[in-house]
């Protein structure tokens, strides 16, 4: 398939409402970190952030070329605000877990639309996974505690939710969906008190609210799609 062939089966599937608000929603993003000169790779991530998790709510494989840009810029700016546990996730997991994740949804893309096939758990693999995030999240937040994190049971729990949300992610398990809601509501409120404390990064409190939104949008329409099956 050439690349010219490759976008236009991406831009296919977008219902009239997706294609006005979700370029809106990026957009007003950009605006607003403009006006407030927040950090421009804050910018840059929330940007790539964003079409990530849109493109993987609609099951297009090229939410991880805007994924790989993503995670470097997180990376960095969880760095400079000392939350070791969100750089070492996205440096040392997601980063090679996006490059897996384009090679394994290749294998499993409909033909007609190039959208990936979804998928659901069973009800003791969804127990197994959420007795991993308690855990791991208590293992992680002595660890953190240990390393002086700024906030280390939000960061904790983040950390580890995130890595069985990808993990779901790669699967094409309607079950990240839960995940993500649930990471991203701790995330939101992590980064506001990052950024009442000082950090210009008030694009990255709007990433994580976007991702809220999102990630309640894309688990009705996986869940509609999902029962049509049934």
């Amino acid at each position: 398939m050439g690349i010219s062939e490759f976008i236009k089966k991406e831009l296919e599937g977008w219902g009239r409402i997706e294609r006005i608000l979700f370029p809106l929603g990026i957009l007003v993003i950009i605006l607003i970190s403009i006006y407030l000169k927040d950090n421009k790779v804050a910018l840059v991530s929330a940007v790539c952030g964003i079409s990530y998790s849109i493109l993987a709510g609609k099951g297009k494989i090229s939410c991880y070329f805007f994924g790989l840009c993503g995670t470097l810029c997180y990376a960095f700016i969880s760095f400079k605000n000392h939350l070791f546990g969100n750089l070492a996730l996205y440096l040392l997991y997601y980063f090679p877990m996006q490059i897996f994740g384009i090679f394994k949804w290749k294998q499993h893309l409909k033909k007609d639309t190039q959208e990936i096939v979804k998928t659901k758990l069973s009800n003791k693999q969804r127990w197994m996974y959420l007795s991993i995030c308690v855990i791991f999240s208590a293992i992680m937040y002595v660890i953190l505690w240990k390393l002086n994190d700024q906030n280390p049971i939000i960061d904790a729990v983040t950390s580890v939710c995130s890595v069985v949300g990808l993990i779901l992610t790669v699967k094409r398990c309607i079950e990240q969906w839960y995940v993500w809601f649930f990471v991203n509501g701790l995330s939101t409120f992590m980064w506001i008190e990052a950024y009442i404390n000082g950090s210009n990064c008030f694009a990255t409190i709007l990433m994580w609210a976007v991702y809220l939104i999102l990630s309640v949008y894309f688990l009705y329409t996986w869940r509609k799609e999902l029962l049509l099956k049934a």
